[in-house]
């Protein structure tokens, strides 16, 4: 019997979570015999290592859909890091995955969060969570929440408190609750686990550890009075924020303004082609003045472009023309799209904007919903200390916008400084602002080697007067330690260097991004680190070719998309780089056109002449059929006919012969369509994120896209993903080139 390891680590830099999906056939006869997730939390630093093992009972290989066997790293969700391996398991044989997961767990109004989300897509006999948490100053709370921390898991689950420093965690659920519990069916558990912790603060100057020439010091003081803010509200009214968008933007706002208090000065600004002020100067936060002010939010409507520079500089103006003493100022963009009036350039906004602020204060901008520039908006808060914050269009849009003003709605401190003798590559040590219910983390190596304590100086700026904070440890050797067991600071230094290194090379030029890329690409390489610089390498049996799998830009989808154009038949579509890219599918073929298994949720569709004209979506146990004269909504085995005002999860019909169709997390919009006298729809996916623009390479009338190359045809097609089916000029290529891939690949028997 063969067996085998596959083990992988992985850098988490976009979430505060944990998703891993096995990817496996649907035979019965595949078998996760085993699934361990152990997680153990030192200091806030969190190591999961994930141990799933699989037998295949079948007299032949498994493999991966393409034929191949790949390991895959992908980066997808809302606040999810999503693993998945797939791998060929011999005949007869059996094979163990091991993924080690490691992240800073980042403190948020005043707790830290782990959340686990493993899907092994079956009951499994040994399923076990043991997630262990040690906290030197001690841990002042711990509970379990999420979607299974049921009543009817109550049994399958245990808290285990050792001492204060010391606290377990054990989720042990028998097969038998894998399948009846209310987040549960035949596929098994399918949910997540959130532990949530908070560690005592003896000490306002925070905790600090030293170890083996490294050290970490963690600052969180409480006991300090909020420094009024001057905040100041710009909100894209633009025609994309049409409908849901500018909706829950108004229902957030209400409650933000409610949240301000007296102390607090405020200004709204709107925006779409123009700039439209709600007062010309900061208000205080009186009740008629957030009266007024919400009377205004009440009557924003969604029209014209987009002027995202002279809004925010209007911003800015109103904060620099009312200065205040003792008070915090605040800069918060939102908009869902890119610059398309005034000043259009990205670079050119950036520019202005750093140059207005001169790092006086922080700007924060939420990108809302997958069509907006998000790379555009982060580089821009980073350019001026503050951060970019993706807001999803789900049905909580306006608890996510609430939800980050609570982040930073309380100032302490600001002009916070970090000073540490005899400390080289510290990280980030400066920060414009300090929050209630965050927490600022620093961590660098020791250099001067005489030190027998390592003393901290913290000097900042508090709602009266300078504060300043000081500490000191003692510098301890573990002469034990094994070499390949480095200590957890060095790790968490080298986690941080990583991550703000990466963030940093956003703002550089071209000359000193290569300087930082090289270092940041050098530390993840030593630490064996999974990101954007480096690659996740699985060792398969039976001396097969290693396979490399990338892992993915913050820009890129979850989903494979796999729709196809046609010889004969009917033309697609594809934006890529530098220019789109079409190719021709053939008619009359029942086609995978979306397969996201981690959401559940698949679409095929009968491709007739000129589109399709029946499409099938499947979430779950729920299947929706769409043609171009009826809908039907089959609920498990029953069907029945729906009007237009009833939904399926979410139905939405809009104008324009167009209707949206949201099904667990996947918002798929179906166009409605007329040529020839020929009636066909044509779908479109806007959530989860849009598909990843394909990037190639033009020599002459060849082009080139990983390591294929093939002839193209300068031509044109209907764009049919836009209601007023423009045409594009292309590249027409093979459908295989484009899609890479065979018909076979994307037929399916049944739809």
């Amino acid at each position: 019997m063969d067996r085998f390891p596959v083990r992988l680590i992985l850098l988490c830099f976009i979430s505060f979570c944990l998703n891993y999906y096995l990817s496996l056939p649907q035979e019965q006869d595949v078998d996760i015999y085993s699934f361990h997730i152990n997680s153990t939390v030192t200091s806030r630093y969190a190591i999961t290592v994930i141990t799933s093992r699989v037998a295949n009972r079948l007299n032949s290989k498994i493999r991966h859909h393409s034929g191949e066997s790949v390991g895959m790293v992908s980066s997808v969700g809302r606040t999810l890091e999503d693993f998945k391996t797939s791998v060929t398991v011999a005949a007869f044989s059996k094979v163990t995955f091991e993924l080690t997961y490691e992240e800073l767990l980042k403190r948020r109004l005043g707790k830290y969060q782990l959340l686990i989300n493993a899907q092994p897509m079956q009951p499994v006999a040994d399923y076990k969570i043991d997630v262990y948490i040690q906290e030197s100053p001690g841990i002042s709370f711990l509970k379990v929440e999420g979607e299974l921390a049921t009543h009817e898991l109550g049994s399958a689950r245990t808290i285990t408190i050792f001492d204060k420093e010391h606290m377990m965690v054990n989720f042990y659920p028998t097969r038998e609750q894998q399948t009846m519990c209310k987040r549960c069916s035949e596929n098994g558990l399918s949910g997540d686990l959130l532990i949530i912790y908070d560690v005592i603060r003896p000490k306002p100057s925070g905790e600090l550890q030293a170890s083996n020439g490294y050290f970490v010091h963690y600052f969180a003081p409480t006991d300090i009075q909020r420094i009024p803010k001057n905040v100041v509200f710009i909100i894209d009214k633009s025609g994309s924020m049409r409908g849901q968008k500018i909706i829950q933007t108004r229902l957030a706002m209400l409650k933000i303004l409610g949240d301000l208090t007296g102390d607090d000065y405020f200004g709204l600004i709107t925006f779409d082609s123009q700039v439209q002020d709600w007062k010309p100067e900061l208000l205080q936060a009186t009740e008629r003045n957030l009266d007024e002010a919400k009377t205004f939010v009440n009557m924003i409507k969604a029209r014209g472009g987009t002027d995202i520079d002279s809004a925010v500089l209007a911003g800015v103006e109103v904060i620099n023309s009312h200065p205040r003493q003792g008070s915090a100022s605040i800069l918060i963009l939102l908009t869902d799209g890119d610059p398309t009036a005034g000043e259009t350039n990205p670079e050119s906004i950036q520019a202005s904007v750093k140059s207005a602020i001169q790092g006086k204060f922080p700007l924060y901008c939420l990108g809302f919903g997958f069509d907006v520039s998000f790379n555009f908006l982060e580089k821009m808060a980073l350019e001026n200390n503050g951060v970019a914050r993706r807001i999803y269009e789900d049905s909580d849009a306006d608890l996510q916008l609430q939800g980050f003003f609570e982040e930073i709605a309380t100032p302490l401190l600001t002009d916070v400084q970090m000073n540490y003798v005899g400390a080289e590559n510290v990280t980030q040590a400066s920060f414009t602002q300090y929050y209630n219910g965050s927490e600022i983390v620093v961590a660098g190596q020791i250099t001067d080697n005489s030190l027998e304590t390592f003393q901290t100086e913290v000097i900042a700026i508090s709602k009266h007067n300078n504060v300043t904070y000081q500490d000191s440890v003692s510098i301890i050797d573990f002469t034990d330690v094994l070499p390949e067991d480095e200590n957890f600071i060095q790790r968490l230094w080298a986690y941080l260097t990583v991550k703000q290194l990466l963030d940093r090379q956003l703002t550089l030029s071209d000359h000193e991004k290569e300087m930082v890329r090289k270092k940041a690409l050098y530390l993840s390489l030593k630490y064996k680190f999974v990101t954007p610089l480096t690659s996740m390498v699985v060792t398969k049996p039976q001396e097969e070719q290693t396979q490399v799998a990338h892992k993915p830009s913050e820009e890129e989808s979850k989903c494979q998309f796999s729709l196809s154009p046609p010889a004969g038949g009917v033309r697609f579509i594809i934006s890529a780089q530098p220019k789109p890219i079409c190719y021709d599918m053939p008619a009359d073929h029942k086609l995978r056109l979306l397969q996201d298994s981690s959401s559940n949720f698949s679409m095929n569709g009968e491709l007739s002449s000129n589109g399709f004209n029946l499409i099938f979506l499947h979430y779950k146990t729920d299947h929706l059929m769409l043609s171009t004269k009826e809908i039907h909504y089959y609920d498990g085995q029953n069907m029945r006919q729906t009007g237009k005002k009833e939904t399926v999860l979410s139905l939405n019909l809009l104008q324009n012969n167009q209707m949206d169709v949201t099904m667990g997390t996947v918002c798929v919009g179906v166009l409605r369509h007329e040529k020839d006298g020929d009636t066909f729809l044509w779908p479109v996916v806007k959530q989860p994120p849009r598909v990843l623009h394909l990037h190639y390479t033009e020599q002459g009338s060849k082009i080139k896209l990983k390591d294929q190359e093939t002839k193209a045809t300068w031509s044109t097609a209907t764009d049919y993903q836009n209601s007023s089916t423009p045409t594009v000029q292309c590249w027409l290529v093979p459908f295989q080139f484009a899609l890479q891939g065979e018909l076979s690949d994307f037929k399916v028997l049944q739809l």
